[in-house]
């Protein structure tokens, strides 16, 4: 019997197969000028060449075809790309060359990207590359396990001075050298000071929680987020023109918030929360959406997401809903692209990747579900069915047939007659 499309075979945890309707795609439109209401950057993957030895401990071999075209797709949405960080596997396979490679050619994409009028009409009128990309800098060229923070400090400055040289703003990374290192919140306070003294633009700041990467337990120099807080406020507040932003990845909503309300004036709060970032993007339900970014409304945060990267369609969707002060609309953009994003961040949140990557795969940007390192079989076969599943019934799949086919392909891979379930 032959496969129909406009169903979807499922497997559960059992290895039973059941069947559900394959939606239509979602009715999601390309803005035609820029984003008004919320800074949203999407943390985006790279996509390997899939005949490279792509095991683990293997050094990376990158599709750049692919990997670009990602970020020039997340461009003609409007929205940002935050590159080098987790989601790229920095640190999880993402060997030092092939992070300085990514993020110079990250921002030589954008410079061409913002000469190519379709794309520069979704960004303000003096866009330079730093609007379309920001990098990760962190210490991780350094491969011996401790460093002293001096050492700390001139590695943090070594990759500083490297990603500005490309033009993409600077997101610096917590370290997982700091953390080792550091026996004081006097000693973080010490090293931002003087990393930051060597920016020559604004910063984000990204405080990134132990479900994502545990080597982070007691960052800002305790494990209790409020004493942490308090310290990072503290860095900010040395030289608030130094930062541009923060961005949160607690998951952590209240934790959020309660930073985001002592933020000097300026000072973007930028959610790295995936399970709640409807609510905090969405803020208080009588605010207004304004015309403008000034970094002066503690009411709502911002977005550098992961998430983003595999629902950006929607969360350009729900930014114009805003801007058009549709909130509802955008709320329930939101809310579906949670969803999802719950299962792909669910425990152990760190192999999220996984889910970003099959995502890509299934929507058509890129030719097989190959991840560096290995990573692509971090998640059991019944996980990603529930992953095709939500991404369906939220309209995250942007050519439902084109993933329907591969899901059954690859269940067929794996000895699984996905017939069984659509006869």
């Amino acid at each position: 019997m032959p496969e129909t499309t406009s169903r979807l075979a499922l497997l559960d945890q059992d290895g039973r197969l059941t069947a559900a309707e394959l939606p239509a795609a979602a009715a999601f439109t390309r803005p035609t000028s820029p984003l008004r209401s919320r800074v949203v950057y999407a943390a985006s993957h790279v996509v390997p060449r899939a005949h490279a030895d792509n095991t683990p401990g293997a050094a990376a071999e990158i599709d750049w075809d692919a990997t670009l075209e990602v970020r020039r797709t997340i461009w003609s949405w409007g929205l940002g790309v935050a590159d080098a960080m987790d989601t790229a596997q920095r640190g999880m396979g993402l060997d030092a060359a092939a992070t300085r490679e990514l993020i110079a050619r990250s921002a030589d994409a954008a410079r061409e990207a913002l000469a190519d009028p379709a794309i520069a009409a979704v960004f303000p009128q003096d866009a330079e590359v730093s609007d379309l990309v920001v990098a990760g800098v962190s210490t991780d060229q350094r491969p011996e396990p401790d460093l002293s923070l001096d050492e700390i400090i001139t590695a943090y400055r070594e990759q500083l001075a490297a990603t500005e040289a490309t033009g993409a703003g600077a997101v610096l990374m917590a370290s997982r050298h700091l953390a080792r290192t550091a026996q004081s919140a006097e000693d973080y306070e010490r090293v931002y000071r003087e990393v930051l003294e060597a920016a020559s633009a604004p910063v984000v700041l990204h405080w990134l929680g132990t479900a994502f990467d545990p080597r982070l337990e007691g960052y800002f120099g305790s494990g209790d987020t409020a004493a942490a807080s308090d310290t990072l406020l503290r860095i900010i507040e040395q030289d608030p023109s130094r930062i541009r932003g923060v961005k949160m990845s607690l998951l952590d909503a209240d934790a959020e918030i309660a930073v985001r309300e002592r933020l000097p004036e300026g000072v973007l709060l930028l959610t790295g929360d995936d399970f709640h970032f409807a609510r905090l993007i969405l803020g208080d339900d009588d605010a207004e959406s304004p015309t403008g970014v000034t970094g002066a409304d503690r009411s709502f945060s911002h977005a550098l997401l992961g998430a983003f990267a595999a629902t950006a369609p929607a969360a350009s969707a729900a930014i114009q809903a805003l801007d058009a002060g549709e909130r509802e609309r955008a709320r329930a953009i939101l809310e579906d692209a949670e969803r999802l994003a719950r299962q792909v961040f669910a425990a152990p949140t760190y192999h999220y990747k996984a889910g970003i990557a099959f995502l890509s795969w299934l929507n058509g940007h890129q030719h097989a579900f190959q991840m560096v390192g290995g990573l692509h079989s971090a998640r059991s076969l019944p996980h990603l069915s529930r992953i095709i599943e939500l991404a369906a019934a939220t309209g995250n799949l942007e050519d439902p047939p084109l993933a329907a086919e591969r899901w059954h392909a690859m269940l067929r891979l794996n000895g699984i007659d996905p017939r069984e379930a659509l006869a």
